[in-house]
C-alpha cells in the first residue's frame, strides 16, 4: 500500500513500514494531486481532509494523530466508506502539565500561592480532567463548566460558564465546535472577558477560535492587570503580532507536544489502522522512548511546598523557553513569521512528561511528596 504522511507525525516511517511504502509530505498545503494514488493518508491538525482533498483518490482510510477533528470531514469520509481515527486522549497528560508549568511559572512572578487561588476549568475531558486531577493534588479549588458532559447526567456539580467569572484562574479545554447544541467558537468573547475579575488568569491550550482572539487584543489594551497564556491563536500560523506582545505567555501550539505524547497518537492511529485492514501490529512506541531522568531530593527544602513543586517542575519541563523561542518572531520579517511559527513546531526538542521523572533521597517533607506524586513525578 502506498501511505501519505505528514512529515511532522514522529516515527511514522517506523511504525508504518509493515504495512506500505511512506512518503513523507508537509502538512499544510497537502495538495489532491498529491494523495490521489494512496491508500492511507496519516495528517495532524493543519490539513484539512475533506473532498476537495479526497475527491478521486483511493484513500480507504485516513488517521489523524491529533486529539481533535474539526479539521476533518467526517460525513465526506463516512459517505465514501473511508475509515478514520483519530488519537484522543494522546497529549492530554502533556497539554496538562503545560498548564501546570504555566500556572507555576505565573505564581512565582506574581509571589501568590496557587492552592489559595480558585481555577474556573471550560471542559473537562481527557486534558481538562487531568488539569482537575493534579490541581486538586495540589489543593486548589476548582470549579468545572463542560455543558455535554453535564447533559450527559452524573456531573450535577458542574456549573454555568458565567459562574467561572469568580475563579481567579481559568482554563480553556475544549475542541473547537461551530454548530450544534454547544459551539465553542468564541466561547471566550468580549463580553465574558470584559468580566474577568481583577488580577485574573486566563489559560488557552485548546483551539485557537474558542477565544475570540481580536476581542482579547482589545481588551488586554485596556487591562494591564490580567495574565494571559496562549498556546493556539486564530489565524495560525500568521498569529497576531500585537496579541502576542501582550500575553504572559505564548507558544507556538506545543501544549501537547511531548515525545511521549507526540508517540503515543502516532501508536494510537497505527492500531486503528492496523486493525481496519486486518493487519498484525508489529511496532509499538515503548520501543522508541528514552529512558527517563533522575533528581536528587535533596535540591528540595522541607516544608516549602510551593517551591518544591515549582523546582520539579520547571526543571522537567519550563514553559519559559517556548514563550522564549516564539517571540523571537517578532524581529522576523512579517513575510516569514509564518513559516518561523511553524519551524518552531517542526523542529521542537525533545521534552518528557513528569511520569518519567523519578525523585530519589530522603529528606523531603510528605506534603511536597503527596503534592508531587499527584502531579506525576515517580517517588523512591
Amino acid at each position: 500500500m502506498k501511505i501519505i504522511a505528514d512529515e511532522n507525525i514522529p516515527c511514522v516511517e517506523q511504525a508504518f513500514a509493515s504495512l506500505g511504502d511512506v512518503e513523507l509530505l508537509p502538512g499544510r498545503g497537502m495538495r489532491a494531486e498529491q494523495v490521489r494514488d494512496a491508500d492511507i493518508l496519516l495528517v495532524r491538525s493543519v490539513t484539512r481532509v475533506d473532498e476537495d482533498l479526497l475527491a478521486g483518490s483511493k484513500v480507504r482510510f485516513v488517521g489523524s494523530a491529533t486529539i481533535g477533528f474539526d479539521h476533518v470531514d467526517r460525513e465526506y469520509l463516512r459517505g465514501r466508506d473511508i475509515g478514520f481515527s483519530t488519537a484522543p486522549g494522546s497529549n492530554a497528560i502533556s497539554a496538562s502539565e503545560y498548564v501546570i508549568s504555566a500556572l507555576v511559572v505565573v505564581a512565582a512572578r506574581d509571589d501568590i500561592k496557587l492552592a489559595e487561588k480558585t481555577v474556573g476549568i471550560i471542559g473537562c475531558g481527557n486534558v481538562g480532567s487531568r488539569v482537575l486531577e493534579k490541581l486538586s493534588a495540589l489543593g486548589v479549588e476548582c470549579l468545572v463548566n463542560d455543558p455535554p458532559l453535564k447533559a450527559q447526567g452524573g456531573h450535577e456539580n458542574y456549573v454555568e460558564l458565567d459562574a467561572l467569572l469568580q475563579a481567579d484562574i481559568i482554563t480553556v479545554h475544549v475542541p473547537l465546535v461551530t454548530e450544534g447544541d454547544f459551539p465553542t467558537y468564541h466561547l471566550v468573547d468580549k463580553t465574558f472577558l470584559e468580566k474577568l475579575k481583577p488580577g485574573a488568569v486566563l489559560v488557552n491550550a485548546s483551539r485557537g477560535a474558542v477565544v475570540d482572539n481580536s476581542a482579547l487584543d482589545d481588551v488586554l489594551d485596556r487591562r494591564d492587570d490580567l495574565s494571559v497564556v496562549l498556546d493556539v491563536w486564530e489565524g495560525e500560523p500568521g498569529i497576531s503580532m500585537s496579541l502576542l506582545e501582550k500575553v504572559t505567555l505564548g507558544t507556538s501550539h506545543i501544549a501537547g507536544y511531548s515525545l511521549d505524547g507526540k508517540l503515543r497518537g502516532t501508536e494510537m492511529i497505527y492500531r486503528a489502522a492496523c486493525k481496519h485492514f486486518q493487519h498484525p501490529v508489529q511496532w509499538s512506541a515503548a520501543n522508541e522512548l528514552p529512558a527517563g531522568h533522575s533528581v536528587d531530593a535533596k535540591q528540595f527544602i522541607a516544608g516549602d511546598v510551593p517551591g518544591n513543586i515549582c523546582k520539579a517542575v520547571l526543571d522537567c519541563y519550563d514553559v519559559r523557553d517556548d514563550d522564549e523561542q516564539l517571540r523571537a518572531v517578532l524581529s522576523v520579517p512579517p513575510q516569514e513569521r509564518p513559516v518561523y511559527f511553524d519551524r518552531l513546531r517542526k523542529e521542537y526538542p525533545v521534552r518528557r512528561e513528569f511520569q518519567t521523572v523519578t525523585i530519589s533521597g530522603a529528606g523531603i517533607d510528605k506534603t511536597s511528596q503527596a503534592a508531587l506524586q499527584g502531579l506525576g513525578f515517580i517517588l523512591l
